[in-house]
């Protein structure tokens, strides 16, 4: 075993926690419970208050698998983004997530599935681009401009082809057909 590296590894490990401490005492102080944490709990809660009423309930077991897939991969990129420096957020719901989640686990599936039921007779290429460019160049500079985020290394053109993607793979995750023949066969039994 390579002691000096374990040795660095733990005084890394340290310096880490007390950074975490840090932010999470800075958190407690200047975050919890502002207009703008208020607003992320708002936007956590009422975009799937909303697609519950007007989803297809047909389609519910697919497009909820749809959004957690989306989920998944939007805060995989978006904890990937703030580690390598590449953004910043200021209001974070809880302190311990890395990253903005009423963006990954509400804003961004809730989009994508409302996209996908709307109008399925249009190319999801189409909407793929309606979804990144309006996300790319609408969504993420006013998040900019109302100080939740706030770019480092990054430019909004960097993110449409992630967002473009991510919706990609939402639509195909939304097209598997295995929940039909799970809950027919459920329902046989």
């Amino acid at each position: 075993m390579n002691q000096t590296y374990i040795e660095k590894t733990n005084e890394l490990y340290r310096s880490v926690d007390q950074t975490q401490s840090e932010m999470i005492e800075l958190w407690m102080k200047d975050v919890v419970f502002t207009p703008l944490w208020w607003l992320g709990i708002v936007l956590s809660i009422v975009p799937w208050v909303v697609w519950a009423f007007f989803h297809n309930k047909k389609s519910r077991n697919r497009m909820l698998f749809a959004g957690f897939g989306i989920t998944i991969i939007s805060s995989f990129f978006d904890f990937l983004g703030v580690q390598l420096g590449l953004w910043v957020y200021y209001y974070e719901l809880i302190p311990w997530i890395p990253a903005y989640e009423p963006w990954n686990g509400t804003l961004v599936p809730v989009a994508i599935l409302v996209l996908i039921e709307y109008k399925p007779s249009i190319s999801p290429f189409l909407k793929g681009g309606v979804f990144a460019g309006f996300t790319a160049f609408i969504g993420e500079p006013f998040f900019e401009y109302i100080g939740l985020y706030k770019e480092i290394n990054w430019n909004s053109f960097y993110s449409f082809p992630i967002y473009f993607s991510i919706f990609l793979v939402g639509y195909w995750l939304s097209r598997r057909n295995n929940f039909e023949i799970y809950w027919s066969l459920k329902s046989s039994t």
